[in-house]
């Protein structure tokens, strides 16, 4: 019979508090974050949102807002405010805008959000054309929102936050309270202004700010197929079935395929989170191109192509989701024959979202596995009497449901190449 072990991490000691069900997955109906004003606002007419970037962006706090707003009807741009569209954000990550900053100066926005990461954010508030904007945007009574360092760093020193209570970076709260009534809130809201904590808190961020454009009747539809975190102050963790050992040479060698309709924001949080647990992350593009459209038309540029990734070797192979992006991944053909290879090995492979039911079981490398998926695909898995775990790790193998859990499921990937007290660091300073 085969061992379980339940890992579990828990990356904030004050919030100590063992989940009796780790399996839990349904979304919370209750969203975690202070309200000091409720405003109700009727979804009617496509709402607007500015998303800037810059280099040195928090790649998270960007993507994972775009994603959101977009899941729900917004007409989202994402600015550059460098010189040029490609921006290279935290953790080597590069996102082509849809616009430069200046070809937004005469657009009314409903919302505008800014990114963190201390120096995307000091480039975006050292940005006049975008300071003027945002400045604009408050006199007009429209919303304002930042996250990280982004409320501290710009916000503050803009003068947006006189008189209200905000949240930021735990290491910039005491910068924050040279403008603000600093709160420890993950999500805080105050008259027109929403601010945040940090990549751990940018899904809840998101949620928040589709709450306030359209209200909670679509805020609940939206957050509903995301497989959020059914409650922060808990512990989360993985299912271990069949524990073995991941082993690398020195730095963990991880590939991350990425295709058009891969979702961006789980892309966005496995390199994210990988790269911050110290792995050499490879992203390689399965199109004929570097750059690809994900599902919510973020364009991401690839390191290398398929062809050329495919010349190394690798520690782990692990694949984001999404519908059009899974698909792509079992119609390559060197894709599939290097995930075949991992698994003739015995080395790990993942995958999450979409990819479990269309890529790993449809080729047949889910034999003998417990895993899950997305749960509307989980009728596709041959076995799946674990599926309702958020992270299953089965020996080398390591599946997870959907854009809310990608967090736990990078984290379950840190566990096993680096171990559990250098994964609660990486927990802990995101915020999670």
């Amino acid at each position: 019979m085969a061992a379980l072990v339940l890992r579990h991490l828990t990356p904030l000691p004050s919030f100590i508090k063992l989940s009796q069900n780790p399996s839990l997955f349904t979304p919370p109906k209750h969203r975690r974050f202070s309200r000091l004003t409720s405003f109700s606002v009727m979804a009617s007419s496509t709402k607007k949102v500015l998303v800037p970037i810059a280099n040195g962006t928090e790649p998270i706090e960007a993507i994972v807002p775009i994603d959101i707003l977009r899941r729900a009807g917004a007409e989202v741009t994402v600015a550059s405010v460098e010189k040029q569209l490609q921006v290279e954000v935290m953790h080597g990550i590069k996102i082509v805008a849809d616009a430069l900053i200046s070809d937004c100066a005469d657009t009314e926005f409903d919302l505008i959000s800014l990114p963190g990461g201390l120096l995307g954010a000091s480039n975006l508030r050292n940005c006049k054309t975008l300071e003027s904007i945002v400045k604009k945007q408050a006199e007009n009574g429209r919303f304002c929102a930042a996250i990280c360092a982004a409320p501290a760093v710009a916000l503050g020193p803009w003068g947006l936050l006189k008189g209200l209570k905000a949240t930021c970076y735990p290491s910039f709260m005491e910068e924050l309270s040279s403008y603000a009534s600093a709160v420890e809130s993950r999500v805080q809201k105050d008259a027109k202004v929403v601010t945040s904590r940090g990549p751990g808190t940018a899904i809840e961020y998101a949620v928040a700010l589709v709450e306030e454009l359209y209200g909670s009747e679509k805020a609940n539809e939206v957050s509903g197929p995301l497989v959020m975190r059914p409650n922060h102050s808990e512990e989360f963790a993985f299912l271990e079935l069949n524990s073995v050992n991941w082993t690398c040479t020195s730095k963990p060698q991880i590939l991350v395929p990425i295709a058009n309709g891969s979702e961006e924001m789980e892309a966005a949080i496995i390199i994210d989170v990988l790269r911050r647990a110290n792995a050499q992350v490879v992203v390689a593009s399965v199109e004929d191109t570097l750059e690809i459209v994900a599902s919510r038309k973020v364009k991401l540029v690839a390191d290398v192509l398929l062809d050329e990734a495919a010349k190394q070797s690798y520690d782990l192979i692990v694949l984001p989701g999404g519908l059009g992006g899974a698909e792509a991944f079992a119609n390559s053909a060197k894709l599939v024959d290097m995930l075949k290879k991992q698994r003739e090995s015995s080395k790990p492979y993942g995958a999450m979202c979409a990819s479990p039911a269309l890529v790993l079981e449809h080729h047949g490398l889910l034999k003998g596995k417990k895993a899950t998926a997305f749960p509307a695909l989980c009728n596709k898995l041959t076995d799946p009497s674990e599926a309702e775990n958020r992270v299953v790790v089965d020996g080398n193998l390591v599946t997870s449901r959907g854009p809310g859990t990608t967090m736990e499921f990078a984290l379950a990937i840190a566990d096993k190449f680096i171990g559990h007290e250098e994964t609660l660091e990486v927990a802990k300073k995101m915020v999670f």
